[in-house]
């Protein structure tokens, strides 16, 4: 829970603005070169290009959505979805095991926020007593500067920002001609640039950790998906109980290990108190566990009186060891993943549906042909244009086009309408199967199956 008088918030027009004291530490290190490849794939994907697209495209406008060079439409939509779903349970698994790992290290809000925005804030104003003392003062030259030197640059990297995700919205080469083209051909585009830019600004400048306190709704999964089981970061209270300062002489009082510094709460993003439990506030970012291990070095204890526990070694002193569900959730992800691969690796580059012309019958063709009317639908999945051929895969039938195309534009469509005539000596049974090819350079990219419907001979 929120302490209501943390000494690292401020009230100010309403709303309690925290200053965590600037963290350091060897999983801090981790976490900024963790940050610096995640920003670097996040700010890279929209301009890189893999077979003529670029890497990740989530078009919604234009029902486009491109994931490292492959292309997927409408038609697509399930394996969108289960695309989605399988990110939703590696979540969901990683949850189980790690407890918010992920809000702390993977997130694009805490990479922002901590990564980018807060040092900023670092750099210009100073650690946390320093930005509460410049914000309590009166306005001054000093403050004024470094106030809107720091705001200026958060507009800019917001304005970065928003570029950014409107290049994953509607594609680079899109953004690239909003900004060099005269704006008067591109309004909507603009307007959409400085509303983005606005709005990532107030999330980082105003808004900040009440996104991940208040707003987002993963904190809140935590309670059904940790157990005791799931490692979190967490006071040891068996080892730190009962607190006390620290003593110079021998007492007949034996005090835990932690020394009430208070240091675990000064550097928290969310302004919670760690000693006090799992909260939903945490954003497991390790500051905390940082903090108390540079403590506990200068007081010549054991580090790790916050660290990365599960409940039951807490309580208990069980060792680590990962849980039946979590198991259970891994099995499940697992056969969704091989589910998603297979029907990736079937997926053809041609969607063909061919259907009987409804309320046809079949025709006859003389005393030994029978034909079928059919339409036929050719959607392209590339980026390039593709000349095909269409045949059925028996080659004693014959085509007769009525409606004909031989070249498919990229990611569009072509439509065919034609009779399939068969011999009658060939025809078994009244309703049998007949399979369609489309051929591009030689090979088959795409079949189709429809029903071909006649009388068997000598009925």
């Amino acid at each position: 829970m929120m302490l209501p008088k943390n000494k690292t918030e401020t009230k100010n027009r309403g709303r309690n603005f925290l200053y965590p004291k600037k963290p350091s530490g060897k999983l801090y290190t981790k976490r900024k070169w963790v940050s610096y490849v995640l920003l670097l794939f996040l700010f890279s994907c929209p301009f890189l290009k893999l077979n003529g697209e670029q890497l990740v495209l989530l078009n919604f406008i234009e029902r486009k959505f491109v994931f490292f060079g492959l292309i997927f439409t409408p038609q697509d939509f399930y394996l969108f979805a289960l695309a989605m779903l399988i990110f939703i349970m590696f979540i969901v698994c990683f949850t189980v095991v790690l407890g918010r790992l992920w809000c702390g290290w993977a997130c694009p809000q805490t990479i922002f926020m901590e990564m980018i925005f807060r040092r900023i804030e670092y750099w210009i104003e100073g650690d946390a007593n320093k930005q509460r003392k410049l914000d309590e003062g009166e306005w001054n030259a000093e403050k004024i500067f470094k106030k809107g030197a720091k705001h200026l640059i958060f507009l800019i990297i917001s304005f970065a920002i928003a570029n950014t995700f409107l290049a994953y919205m509607i594609g680079s080469d899109v953004l690239v001609k909003i900004i060099i083209e005269p704006i008067a051909g591109h309004v909507s585009g603009f307007i959409s640039i400085w509303l983005f830019t606005l709005i990532f600004y107030g999330v980082f400048a105003y808004v900040r950790e009440v996104v991940c306190t208040v707003i987002c709704p993963y904190g809140r999964l935590q309670g059904v998906l940790l157990d005791n089981q799931s490692l979190v970061v967490a006071y040891d209270f068996t080892r730190g109980e009962p607190r006390g300062r620290l003593q110079k002489e021998a007492s007949s009082l034996k005090n835990g290990d932690c020394i009430d510094c208070n240091l675990c709460v000064q550097v928290c993003p969310t302004g919670i108190d760690i000693r006090q439990g799992t909260q939903l506030e945490c954003v497991n970012c390790t500051a905390c566990i940082d903090s108390c291990n540079e403590v506990m070095l200068k007081i010549g204890k054991p580090k790790n009186l916050i660290g990365f526990f599960n409940q039951d070694f807490i309580n208990e002193r069980k060792p680590y060891k990962i849980g039946l569900k979590s198991y259970g959730y891994a099995a499940v992800l697992f056969v969704v993943l091989m589910v998603f691969s297979s029907l990736i690796y079937k997926r053809e580059d041609i969607q063909t549906t061919v259907l009987r012309a409804s309320g046809t019958l079949y025709q006859s063709r003389g005393i030994d042909q029978t034909s079928n009317l059919y339409n036929a639908e050719l959607m392209n999945k590339t980026n390039k244009e593709l000349k095909f051929s269409f045949r059925s895969k028996d080659q004693n039938d014959q085509i007769d086009f009525i409606q004909k195309a031989n070249v498919l534009p990229k990611e569009g469509s072509a439509h065919l309408t034609f009779f399939l005539i068969k011999k009658n000596n060939s025809i078994a049974k009244y309703k049998s199967d007949v399979v369609f090819e489309i051929i591009v350079d030689g090979e088959v990219l795409s079949t189709a199956t429809t029903s071909f419907f006649a009388p068997p001979k000598g009925e």
